[in-house]
């Protein structure tokens, strides 16, 4: 699954191990989810999409 979750952390200048703490989630899962090696789970999308103020759809996309 394609997503825009770096991009988005970098425009706030947030590292890895700083957006997994306010998600509640590793550093390695914050770095898999961008590689696009690991999806997160609904309840994580959710939380990822709250924090950002985006829909779930303008940050993970299934297609590709």
């Amino acid at each position: 699954m394609n997503n825009r979750l770096k991009e988005m952390r970098a425009e706030r200048s947030w590292s890895q191990q700083a957006l997994g703490d306010l998600l509640g989630v590793s550093r390695q899962t914050i770095i898999s989810i961008e590689n696009g090696k690991y999806d997160p789970s609904l309840p994580l999308a959710f939380k990822i999409a709250r924090l950002f103020e985006q829909p779930i759809e303008s940050i993970f996309d299934d297609e590709g």
